[in-house]
């Protein structure tokens, strides 16, 4: 895979089978963006014990799995900062099952809220009232099961939490990774 390949959640998955590691690819990826979102920096050589992943301290990642490693932050770094707002969750594609892609999102979101409360930012405190509420809801959906009826109606739901995820995940990233930034580096 070249390096500046992003990385897909099937790639990822494979990745996090090598490596051994008590996730999967949705919240693994959750865990980086909120760990990112809250503001914190870990270095490409440390990610996986900086996220205190389960096993990650036996991990001894090949220079390929690195390299991987290494672009899964920059993948996700730069889709944060991205000023054309391009951030997107890593889910299983629109192929897989409806209930396969649903659990997707709740481990997604239970990652990205377990990330955020590592990074142990002032920033938290400082987080205004929407933002507060992004992280309440996203703690709604983690702890979501979800019941199928209508497939139409079913598909139309994640697709609304899944963008409901992109904005919020957005929204954190920019009050809390931003305020550090200077004013012309900011998101607005």
């Amino acid at each position: 895979m070249p390096a500046n390949e992003p990385l897909s959640h099937d790639q990822l998955d494979a990745l996090i089978v090598r490596l051994r590691l008590g996730v999967d690819a949705s919240e693994l990826h959750g865990s980086l963006c909120g760990y990112l979102a809250a503001g914190a920096t870990p270095n490409g050589g440390r990610l996986l014990a900086a996220l205190e992943l389960e096993g990650a301290e036996e991990v001894k990642p090949t220079p390929a799995d690195q390299a991987a490693l290494d672009t899964l932050l920059r993948q996700c770094r730069d889709a944060l900062a991205d000023p054309d707002l391009g951030f997107e969750p890593l889910l299983p594609d629109a192929d897989r099952p409806l209930d396969e892609r649903a659990e997707a999102v709740v481990d997604w979101c239970r990652g990205f809220l377990g990330g955020f409360g590592l990074a142990g930012t002032e920033a938290h405190g400082q987080l205004s009232d929407d933002a507060q509420e992004v992280l309440r809801d996203f703690g709604t959906v983690a702890a979501s099961a979800f019941d199928f009826g209508d497939a139409a109606e079913d598909e139309d739901a994640l697709i609304e939490v899944q963008e409901f995820l992109r904005v919020g995940a957005l929204l954190l990233y920019t009050e809390s990774a931003g305020r550090g930034r200077s004013g012309s580096d900011r998101l607005h």
